[in-house]
């Protein structure tokens, strides 16, 4: 038994996961580790090839397609999105971070393309739940893990726009909401939804087959069941294969609406660490497109003031970037996230490695569980 199948091995024998596949590839080789089962009455094994909600880490996808329109000249970095998101032409901020919303003050500039990728845009979650505004804005960005229960996302952007911004645009990095809005300006600069721009620009050409924001009849057995930790130490079912990905979503969550398999995310980390070409010489992204996304864009100050989130690390466009070599997987350069429903996927372009985790037991909070860490750690 390898020590990465040995590790997922502990971790479902604890009963903390029903199951898991973890990968790590280094290079032309690859090891995958599938444990346990799909759901917890041990229907069926977990499989390599068994799909699942992966939530935040669709983040880093949705950087990609909208780099892929700055590329085509279509947007600028710094163009203002109320270009195409009018609803956000004139934003109002509260005063201080712990004002009441109803004491605002304009924007003192428009909120940029970039603001969006870099996740500076003003809206989002910082450390403090409790902010007024903050809580304004739980209202409109609802858990992600349902969104079912989202409105179509005109309904949506329109309701975002009455929240007041915790920050003035491009002041601090804040959780979230970036990656939404990211999402809707794909759709309507391309004139497309962003299911169909995703298929046809990023899945098909790398041969991700299984990631989408549904699962057909055809494929649901193979889609694992969600599950949330239960005060009483057991998980609580909150989806099954036939439930909620079972449709297309009104909302296409740029942020975390998608599903895969772990190899799927193999795949696109692996278009990263070929700087944008795909394995036939196709060339989806530029080098420097990539070299943008996998960069930290974020101050010392802005990355001290997002420590629940970031743990002192930065941040790319759509994903985290390690900068200091603050733990034995921290390796400045590490580009990646972690997804509230149990996943995580990281490259490391020093070493030429993509690790991908896949669960499908959800986090209680921002902090890394502590499987994720020990899948880091033996994956380092």
């Amino acid at each position: 038994m390898s020590p990465l199948h040995a590790t997922l091995r502990r971790h479902v024998d604890a009963g903390t996961v029903p199951g898991a596949v973890g990968l790590v590839a280094r290079g032309a080789g690859v090891e995958v580790a599938a444990v346990g089962h799909t759901d917890v009455e041990g229907s069926a094994p977990m499989a390599r090839d068994s799909l699942f909600r992966i939530a935040s880490i669709t983040k880093p996808i949705t950087a990609a397609a909208v780099l892929m329109l700055v590329e085509e000249g279509r947007i600028g970095l710094g163009d203002p999105v109320a270009k195409w998101l009018p609803e956000l032409a004139k934003p109002m901020v509260v005063r201080t971070p712990a004002s009441p919303v109803d004491d605002v003050v304009p924007a003192d500039r428009p909120v940029t393309v970039e603001d969006l990728l870099s996740s500076r845009t003003g809206w989002g979650f910082p450390d403090d739940f409790a902010l007024p505004a903050v809580q304004a804005l739980f209202t409109v960005q609802r858990d992600g893990r349902a969104l079912q229960d989202w409105p179509d996302p005109d309904t949506w952007l329109d309701l975002l726009a009455r929240v007041p911004m915790l920050d003035q645009p491009g002041e601090a990095w804040l959780y979230g909401t970036s990656s939404d809005l990211q999402g809707i300006l794909v759709a309507r600069v391309s004139g497309r939804t962003l299911p169909d721009f995703l298929a046809e620009r990023i899945f098909e050409p790398l041969g991700m087959r299984d990631t989408a924001f549904e699962v057909p009849a055809s494929k649901r057995h193979r889609f694992t069941s969600s599950y949330a930790p239960a005060e009483d130490g057991t998980l609580r079912l909150t989806d099954t294969p036939d439930g909620a990905w079972s449709r297309l979503p009104r909302f296409h969550s740029g942020g975390g609406g998608l599903v895969a398999t772990a190899d799927d995310w193999l795949a696109f980390g692996r278009l990263l660490l070929n700087a944008g070409a795909a394995p036939d010489g196709r060339r989806l992204l530029s080098a420097t497109s990539v070299s943008r996304m996998t960069t930290n864009h974020l101050t010392a100050a802005q990355r001290e003031n997002a420590g629940l989130f970031l743990e002192g690390q930065g941040w790319g466009y759509g994903g985290q970037v390690d900068v200091t070599p603050a733990d034995p997987w921290s390796v400045p350069g590490r580009y990646g996230w972690v997804g509230g429903t149990g996943t995580t996927a990281h490259i490391v372009p020093a070493t030429g490695t993509v690790t991908v985790l896949m669960t499908q037991t959800a986090m209680t909070n921002p902090t890394p569980t502590p499987l994720m860490r020990d899948f880091w750690r033996v994956t380092a």
